[in-house]
């Protein structure tokens, strides 16, 4: 069975990209980028924001990506590692990447095997906070091998091996830039962590946080006749409804990211003529996170919301089902997402082999049900409506999430629907830029989590959720001894779910993986610590003057930003 790891869902060349008539560098000229979620760092290893992932993969960039259709293709190697080609061992312990000849650093410096050998350092170091940590999990060490190869040993057999130095969240960094920026000194290298030295098509040339980026072509890069842009200006800020407008109705901008609107108002954007909406479905959930730990700002700050202090109502599995019972998904599709979503029970909702069909009672909202589980749980209505335990205290939880009018939407209606089960929700939203900004010292980010439920989306890259599922183990969630930069949002912790886990991790057939990836998937879900809202499509908009535009659901949305070009019109 070992010898089954042809590399699922990759293929071992890169796609064919459009091209355009432009023969030199830099010679469409300027690119309008907006995120409307505006970047706050340009590090991908100390945010989870998808922001700051796609808005540092212009600069940063990994050994291998997912393409369009989700297949691993190389993107600074030649190919990617398989036991077919003797670049993973015969007994899965250990991968082996060799960099491609003369690639260079924007500075002109040659890549190494020390850069790569550095990265893992960066990422795993014991005092250090990775927000990416997943990629490397059961990496014993990196070996260098010569100036160009690493051979990366496992603890364990890795059937699919391609977590390290692969994809946007695990782009390769410069280890002479990154030097003095190991464990808890990290985030306080601010003008690597804005400046970043890269091997991508663009660099940075001003970076201000939480508003606007400049970046000019990477005069280093591999390519001589890429990319064609030869400044790019990345806005951000603003709401999703400005950015749809700027690329659809007044052209100011070239391209909008992830347009979190209703479908009417997509529709009528479009009409504006100036460019289109594209859309196309991955593994992008929106969910509400359940905190198991007390957020309680009456606890010492070493406590709050940590592993320490379980928390006094949510830590009643009766409770967080209720909460999920409560809620009628299909409506919120209806008014949020229209045909860019569908109702899910899942955390894991594609491809088919992991998708669960064991959660689906979820697509039916139940509120007698959710009732009788808060009476069973203790929980008695109050005269005011509001449950009360038997100490008096009342049922009010803290509810939080970015602003954006769809959550804003959502928020409002969840609210509603658990106020007719005796559930009172303080309704609070954040700037996007503050809330996936991942700034230790802030109190708003969703990963330090100072509420008892917060709403948001992510996904994983690729085809296979290994390393998705493996931020959920005990010791990955964010507390202050790692900068607050886990993984597992709701400080969820079974020993049996770690164990199914590294079973996933050392298993090669694919349709054990499924099934054991179903069964990880079905663990979350049915403790309720995750409670699964819309499966969504990502739509984004481009002008109709931008040509080269592939949309990924798989790995970084601007993943082939090298080969956009400006079509003549």
């Amino acid at each position: 069975m070992k010898r089954r790891i042809a590399l699922y869902g990759a293929a071992a060349a890169l796609a064919l990209m459009p091209l355009a008539a432009s023969a030199e560098r830099g010679e469409d000229g300027h690119l309008n980028i907006i995120y409307w979620q505006a970047p706050s760092i340009m590090n991908p290893y100390l945010s989870g924001g998808t922001k700051d992932v796609e808005a540092s993969s212009l600069v940063l960039e990994p050994l291998a990506r997912y393409n369009e259709s989700g297949e691993l293709v190389p993107w600074l190697v030649d190919e990617i590692p398989t036991v077919e080609n003797g670049g993973v061992s015969e007994d899965l312990m250990s991968i082996t990447w060799t960099i491609s000849e003369g690639i260079l650093w924007a500075d002109g410096t040659p890549v190494t095997s020390a850069d790569l050998a550095f990265t893992a350092e960066y990422c795993m170091h014991p005092e250090g906070g990775c927000a990416q940590g997943a990629r490397y999990q059961d990496v014993e060490s990196v070996e260098i091998v010569d100036d160009r190869t690493v051979t990366v040993h496992f603890s364990v057999a890795k059937p699919v091996p391609y977590g390290p130095f692969v994809t946007a969240q695990a782009p390769i960094l410069q280890a002479a830039q990154f030097a003095d920026c190991l464990g808890a000194r990290a985030p306080e290298c601010t003008e690597a962590n804005f400046n970043p030295i890269g091997t991508g098509p663009f660099v940075v040339t001003d970076f201000r946080p939480n508003d606007v980026i400049q970046l000019e072509a990477n005069p280093n890069y591999r390519d001589p006749m890429l990319p064609h842009f030869a400044t790019v200006t990345l806005k951000g800020g603003g709401d999703a409804a400005s950015a749809g407008r700027a690329v659809m109705e007044t052209g100011e901008m070239d391209y909008a990211w992830n347009l979190q609107l209703a479908p009417d108002v997509i529709q009528t954007m479009a009409q504006g003529g100036q460019g289109v909406p594209v859309s196309a479905f991955g593994t992008l959930v929106e969910r509400i996170e359940v905190n198991m730990t007390d957020p309680s700002p009456d606890l010492p700050p070493e406590i709050r919301s940590t592993r320490e202090a379980p928390h006094p109502i949510l830590s009643d599995i009766r409770v967080r089902q209720a909460l999920s019972m409560a809620i009628d998904r299909e409506l919120l599709v209806e008014i949020g997402y229209g045909q860019a979503g569908r109702p899910t029970c899942n955390l894991v909702p594609a491809p088919p082999i992991f998708a669960s069909e064991a959660n689906d009672a979820c697509l039916v909202q139940d509120l007698d049900g959710a009732r009788a589980l808060l009476e069973e749980a203790g929980w008695t209505v109050g005269g005011d409506g509001i449950r009360v335990n038997a100490d008096g205290d009342r049922m009010v939880l803290d509810s939080q999430t970015s602003t954006n009018a769809v959550r804003q939407d959502f928020q409002a209606l969840i609210q509603q629907w658990w106020r007719e089960i005796g559930i009172e929700a303080n309704l609070r939203n954040i700037n996007s830029s503050v809330f996936f900004g991942g700034d230790p010292g802030s109190p708003d980010t969703f990963q330090k989590f100072y509420a008892d439920v917060e709403m948001y989306a992510n996904n994983f890259p690729g085809t296979d959720p290994e390393q998705y599922l493996g931020a959920y183990r005990c010791g990955m969630e964010p507390r202050p001894s790692n900068q607050w930069q886990g993984e597992n949002i709701n400080r969820f912790c079974d020993p049996e779910y770690d164990a199914l886990h590294l079973e996933l991790a050392q298993t090669a057939d694919i349709e054990e993986r499924g099934r054991i990836g179903r069964a990880l998937n079905d663990i979350l879900m049915q403790n309720f610590v995750i409670i699964p809202l819309v499966d969504r499509g990502r739509v984004s908009a481009h002008a109709n003057s931008l040509g080269g535009v592939l949309l990924n659901t798989w790995d970084s949305e601007l993943w082939n930003a090298a080969d956009w070009y400006r079509v003549e019109g």
